[in-house]
């Protein structure tokens, strides 16, 4: 089974943003549909909506306040409840392991779910349509035909490609319609490009995808960096993070001569997984990740991947300097971003089923009594936009001062949407032309009266 899906959200951030429209169709092997829904949700009263998402969706500021419409809590208990029901399937979108995930997953956490990776249990698997649009492009150019911007560079975007390839009456930034346009472009790249498809069905198991690198052939990663086009890097598996079982190091053999990086101490190994350009690239086998088998391979490259099969010392220096690059990150600031800072005790675990099925009077005990310092913040926010006044009066005032320092804040590098944003947006859709008059007066009355 997979279920092909799409979120239209507040905004770009998954930390600080949130979905507002989730549609999903969910298709037999053969992607036949058996079943579709569409499901929204009003705006979470801590959010500042960036514009530019309304004006390219068209959710007027109405929708977003409506009281008819399920609040953000009430919206992440149903996708939940789809997820458990649907499943087990394979989870299918565009971009959706880079950002629809992403935004899921905050979802559940910040609405104190108990599993933020519903998509990735019990039987469930990903999918990303748009690794296997650039796949088809490397490996079968002629499958699809390729949109094209002003300066002849090739468009990926679903919006573009969708049409040029046959797809009529793309009703684009709406979910159920990018839906639509991701299983037209699935059906094309299995019917005409049968190798990339069956593939790419395979690195759905990361246990898969670890065997095929473990086994120390010559391998084929396709990846896409920036405006470029996508292009395949030939190498070979060199270790593992050992920190991180679900990250591989795959050494590009065109580049790289294992031989003399074993020879070239520590140092030279260390800018080898952070220099560029990037001798030894990190793959995450759970995520799908863009790895094909390959034939005729050439002699210099098939050596090297001999050479570097028989070096155990520079698989585990290999290993540690990937650990060592990535212990450098520090923890976030916000809780928010803390998503991954930790997993949750099992008593903590057995209080978030509870808090889901709890009243909020319960719900607010629930929350002052976890372990984990982020659930007791989560959940008292939640009680806050849900239930304020179980809460007294100076725990309200501190949560209105916390959503009126970060809206109004003169921090460039906020992580969330600020009133300057606002006004910058709404002048760059006033300047371009982006909406009809009447609805940016809309947009403009919708800011005022919110900020």
């Amino acid at each position: 089974m997979f279920v092909f899906y799409d979120l239209e959200t507040s905004g770009t951030s998954p930390a600080f943003d949130q979905p507002l429209q989730f549609a999903a169709i969910l298709t037999g092997g053969d992607l036949n549909e058996i079943e579709r829904i569409d499901f929204r949700c009003r705006l979470s009263p801590h959010i500042l909506p960036a514009p530019w998402a309304l004006a390219v969706t068209g959710v007027t500021p109405d929708t977003l306040t409506d009281p008819s419409l399920p609040t953000a809590f009430e919206f992440s208990q149903q996708i939940g409840r789809l997820i458990e029901t649907w499943g087990p399937a394979t989870w299918v979108g565009y971009n959706n392991i880079a950002f629809d995930e992403e935004v899921m997953r905050q979802m559940f956490y910040q609405n104190l779910h108990p599993n933020p990776y519903l998509t990735q249990m019990d039987g469930n698997d990903r999918l990303d349509v748009i690794k296997l649009v650039y796949a088809t492009w490397v490996f079968a150019n002629d499958t699809l035909n390729w949109a094209t911007n002003e300066n002849g560079n090739t468009i990926f975007k679903l919006d573009q490609l969708a049409p040029a390839n046959g797809f009529s009456n793309h009703n684009a930034h709406d979910a159920l319609g990018d839906v639509e346009a991701t299983i037209h472009i699935a059906r094309l790249i299995r019917d005409r490009a049968p190798q990339v498809w069956e593939q790419s069905l395979r690195n759905r198991s990361k246990e898969s995808v670890r065997g095929m690198m473990q086994n120390g052939e010559v391998l084929a990663l396709v990846e896409r960096f920036g405006a470029a086009p996508p292009r395949a890097f030939w190498g070979a598996y060199a270790g593992q993070n050992p920190k991180n079982a679900n990250a591989l190091a795959f050494m590009d053999l065109e580049q790289a001569d294992p031989k003399e990086l074993s020879q070239a101490g520590s140092d030279a190994v260390a800018d080898a997984v952070s220099a560029s350009p990037m001798l030894v690239r990190t793959v995450t086998i759970n995520k799908a990740p863009n790895i094909f088998k390959v034939t005729d391979v050439e002699q210099k490259l098939q050596q090297r991947a001999d050479d570097l099969m028989e070096m155990p010392k520079l698989h585990a220096a290999i290993g540690a300097a990937l650990a060592e690059r990535y212990a450098e990150c520090s923890e976030p600031e916000h809780v928010e971003q803390q998503i991954y800072s930790g997993f949750y005790s099992r008593d903590d675990k057995r209080k978030l089923s509870q808090f889901q099925h709890a009243s909020w009077e319960q719900r607010l005990d629930i929350a002052r009594s976890f372990e984990d310092r982020r659930l007791r913040w989560l959940g008292s926010r939640l009680i806050c936009l849900n239930k304020p006044d179980l809460l007294t009066a100076t725990a309200r005032e501190r949560w209105a001062k916390l959503q009126h320092h970060r809206w109004l804040s003169n921090d460039s590098n906020a992580p969330w949407m600020t009133t300057a944003n606002v006004s910058g947006q709404l002048a760059e859709i006033a300047e371009q032309g982006a909406v009809s008059v009447g609805t940016l007066d809309q947009l403009r009355a919708y800011y005022k009266n919110l900020i």
